[in-house]
């Protein structure tokens, strides 16, 4: 490749006397057409046409100029023909020229004097840029069609190589730099050295790639911006319904705590402006990414319409476009969601609410016979078990218990909440709650949810245990008569309630269903008569 360059050099070299003979017809054809700038000036002001307009003889003043000189002549003809108007004739704007006149941000003609008309092209040989009467030459004159024509750009010197003079139409890419024909032969001498074209066409492609991630980056911002709103949202709804919900309460009791109320919904629109003061500088974080990313990629698009080699190798290097700008991992981001964070006075009054709101989910639970161990002796109504003394005669029905005093009820659930409470009065030992549709009915069964229930049971009278992993040894104020089971199968939780106290006994939490949950009884053997009370599904009284 080295060795073309250096012949491609070789003849440059030998046509630059022909370039000298171009040049010198270049420079009179330009001479000739300085005149045509002056259909640009006003006559009347001999400045540049402003709001230009024209005569119906043709000739062009600048709108206010025509108007005043009209209003204080004694007759109405052209300043310039003279020609005279029997009236004064409706002046017709002139866009040709006010289209033709260089505005600020465009390149202007290198050749024109006085009025800058709007360069259509720059000429790559010539290092000039020109309008579109100026550049009649290159399209014309032999001698100048063979140069190259490219948009018109600004600074037409620097895509010549300091050092040579010579155009820049190689690229090194040891320097990472543009370069001449003759730079390989003295400072990149065994550098690798490309055409302008190729290198071009390779970073453009990595440019393309680099806009594609931006974008995707802004689209992901976007998302996560819908993502942070949704969860206002959310979190609105959540506030509004603990407000209701509150509401109903609270109006129901004595008027000694209506300040609780008061407290509670204070509590609850602060957490919920803290959520949105937080989403709201998410957003406008989120916001400002997506316009630095913007504003990157209108860099990048920029420079990708060009069809300039040279302009786009440049912009790369000086613009530094090709990473995106510093963004922040929003992947974790998320906004902090409304908590109950209640005085200790008002405790008591949560409890009795929280008791309240999840008695508005009860279901009516039946207990079925064909899941029930042989020796448990069922009430016709369904609600009550006990363990008898003899066994059952019964078909054996594969969702049968085989080994254990268990029965499940006939409801199952799959989504949603529901709540059912239990009377435990009398009772020594029991185990009581929830449990998966593919529970281990005729095997052993440990009380746990990596087997499938999900259970607080009662051992010796005073021992309380939740049925955890590990277990955990429950200490409560009181002996529950009656305990409420509440179930939320979409938040993974399983709340028990000591009904009489209006207290939580214990919550499982982060649990994952995934199959049919059945309520869960087991009123163990009768420890010699001391536990034959039967368990009893109550029905559900919400004060």
């Amino acid at each position: 490749m080295v060795a073309q360059f250096r012949q491609s050099a070789q003849q440059k070299a030998s046509s630059s006397s022909s370039e000298q003979q171009v040049s010198k017809t270049r420079r009179c054809s330009l001479r000739m057409m300085l005149s045509s700038e002056d259909q640009f000036l006003c006559s009347i002001c001999l400045d540049v046409l402003t709001d230009p307009v024209s005569t119906p003889c043709g000739h062009n003043f600048c709108k206010n100029c025509i108007t005043d000189h009209w209003n204080i002549s004694d007759r109405c003809q052209c300043p310039l023909c003279n020609e005279a108007f029997t009236t004064r004739p409706d002046l017709r704007v002139n866009t040709f020229s006010e289209q033709q006149v260089s505005k600020p941000g465009e390149v202007p003609c290198d050749v024109c004097t006085g009025t800058k008309l709007k360069a259509l092209n720059s000429c790559l040989v010539c290092l000039v840029s020109y309008c579109e009467t100026h550049l009649e030459p290159h399209l014309t004159m032999s001698g100048l069609k063979r140069n190259q024509l490219i948009d018109p750009v600004e600074n037409l010197e620097g895509r010549m190589c300091t050092e040579h003079d010579k155009p820049l139409e190689l690229f090194c890419q040891t320097d990472q730099t543009c370069v001449c024909m003759f730079c390989p032969y003295s400072d990149h001498k065994m550098h690798d050295v490309v055409p302008l074209k190729e290198e071009y066409e390779g970073k453009k492609v990595e440019l393309g790639k680099t806009e594609a991630e931006i974008q995707q980056m802004i689209q992901k911002r976007r998302l996560k911006i819908q993502e942070v709103k949704h969860s206002v949202n959310l979190s609105e709804e959540d506030a509004d319904r603990e407000i209701a919900e509150g509401v109903q309460v609270f109006t129901s009791l004595k008027e000694s705590v209506e300040r609780g109320l008061n407290e509670l919904i204070n509590t609850i629109k602060e957490k919920q402006k803290t959520t949105e003061k937080q989403a709201e500088a998410f957003i406008r974080e989120l916001e400002q990414e997506i316009s630095e990313l913007m504003k990157r990629s209108t860099e990048v698009e920029q420079v990708l319409r060009s069809e300039d080699h040279l302009h786009l190798l440049q912009s790369v290097q000086s613009l530094n476009i090709q990473q995106p700008p510093p963004t922040k991992d929003w992947t974790e981001a998320s906004v902090v969601q409304l908590e109950e964070t209640l005085s200790k006075q008002m405790k008591k009054l949560l409890a009795e609410f929280e008791l309240n709101r999840v008695q508005q989910y009860a279901v009516d639970v039946t207990l079925d016979p064909d899941t029930a161990y042989p020796y448990l002796i069922l009430s016709d109504d369904g609600k009550q078990v006990n363990l008898g003394d003899v066994t059952k005669n019964l078909p054996d029905n594969p969702m049968r218990f085989f080994l254990y005093y268990i029965v499940l009820g006939k409801q199952s659930f799959s989504s949603g909440r529901f709540y059912f409470e239990v009377k435990v009065k009398g009772k020594t030992n029991w185990d009581l709650g929830v449990a998966r549709e593919s529970i281990d009915r005729k095997g052993r069964i440990t009380t746990s949810p990596k087997y499938g229930n999900w259970t607080i049971v009662l051992r010796n009278k005073t021992e309380y245990i939740a049925a955890a992993d590990p277990q955990v040894r429950l200490y409560l104020k009181s002996r529950p008569q009656k305990v409420g089971v509440f179930v939320d199968y979409e938040e993974g939780l399983v709340s028990f309630y000591d009904i009489d106290a209006a207290a939580l006994i214990y919550s499982f939490t982060g649990c994952s269903f995934t199959e049919k949950l059945f309520p869960y009884f087991c009123p163990c053997n009768n420890d010699g008569g001391k536990n034959s009370a039967p368990l009893i599904i109550s029905p559900v009284r919400v004060n």
